[in-house]
């Protein structure tokens, strides 16, 4: 099959590679020619994905129309917040039999919109039934290295969420299949935002106690939220939920937990995003999902803690004390 990955970060990368590992043919579309440069020149993406052999194979592109016109799967692996102006260059080509997948895990900040809402709309041939995410614990300089790791492929038509499966999963590479795309893709995006709260906690030097705390409570947010917005509160606990939320909050490689180790060390959030080459996702989606808590009127007390001390500089300490002095509930009550 015919595939092109829109987005040559790590993730990109990667799954350009494990593509083309299961037989299919891959173009590699890249902003940057002197990214595109460096890849075809030294058959390793050294900005983003060092150590990984890129086979030359795999060709490189920065013409986005050579890219992705008549593909059977076009891949979209860019960050949240440039998906809209990337997606818009696919205007003038016939997406209508193309499965589009994405894998960004984010929500538009001020429109609110999901990543798939956001394709539907820019990219007039896109059939709203083949639009897809790929979402799950898997952390790119794993899944280059063949580390065993599941995922799951989520499309409102059950046909197209399996047809994803069929190009994505060998034997390393495990693909599970849902067709609550709103649920994956909410599960996917709102993790990052409690992967910043587990690496305040730390950063400002609290223990396996605190963070157990905020990962479980956390998932309870993001379910509340979910299911007003129309999600199986089910898929909170797979692999887009609870698994992605666990890799997120406890991994080395996790870039929302660092900033918000960072944070919790009292460093100011410009000075860290500065130092930073890849983009932490939960950033932008905190915003966006105290905007979200707001419009369909569900607490999310952790959340809005995370925005304050990201964006308003509110102390770790005083938000931990306000979040465990909180009127006694059952743990249940929604």
């Amino acid at each position: 099959m015919n595939v092109a990955v829109i987005g040559a970060g790590s993730w990109g990368t990667a799954l350009s590679v494990l593509l083309w590992k299961n037989g299919h043919t891959v173009r590699l579309w890249t902003y940057s020619q002197e990214y595109a440069d460096e890849i075809t020149n030294h058959h390793e993406n050294l900005s983003f994905l060092p150590g990984i052999k890129i086979p030359e194979e795999i060709l490189v592109t920065t013409d986005f129309v050579e890219a992705a016109a008549n593909k059977d799967m076009v891949v979209f692996a860019v960050p949240t917040q440039f998906l809209r102006s990337v997606a818009t260059q696919a205007a003038g080509i016939d997406f209508s039999k193309t499965l589009i997948v994405h894998v960004a895990k984010g929500i538009e900040h001020h429109s609110l919109k999901t990543m798939s809402e956001v394709l539907i709309e820019v990219i007039p041939t896109a059939a709203p039934n083949r639009v897809a995410t790929l979402s799950g614990p898997s952390h790119a300089e794993e899944v280059s290295r063949n580390i065993p790791t599941a995922v799951v492929a989520a499309a409102t038509n059950g046909q197209v969420a399996k047809s994803i499966q069929q190009f994505f999963m060998n034997r390393t590479f495990r693909v599970y299949t849902n067709t609550d795309l709103r649920g994956v893709e909410l599960g996917g995006a709102l993790k990052n935002v409690i992967a910043i709260a587990a690496g305040i906690s730390d950063g400002a030097g609290y223990g396996d106690n605190t963070k157990a705390a905020l990962m479980t409570r956390g998932i309870a947010e993001i379910t509340r939220l979910g299911v007003a917005m129309g999600a199986n509160p089910h898929t909170f606990s797979g692999l887009s939920g609870v698994g992605d939320l666990f890799v997120t909050c406890m991994s080395r490689h996790s870039r929302n937990r660092f900033v918000g180790e960072q944070i919790g060390k009292g460093r100011r959030l410009d000075d860290v995003l500065k130092e930073m080459v890849m983009i932490a996702e939960g950033v932008e989606t905190a915003r966006s999902t105290t905007e979200l808590s707001q419009k369909y009127k569900v607490g999310m007390p952790i959340f809005f803690e995370v925005h304050k001390m990201l964006f308003e500089g509110k102390n770790p300490h005083v938000a931990v004390e306000e979040l465990m002095t909180r009127d006694a509930k059952e743990e249940l009550e929604h």
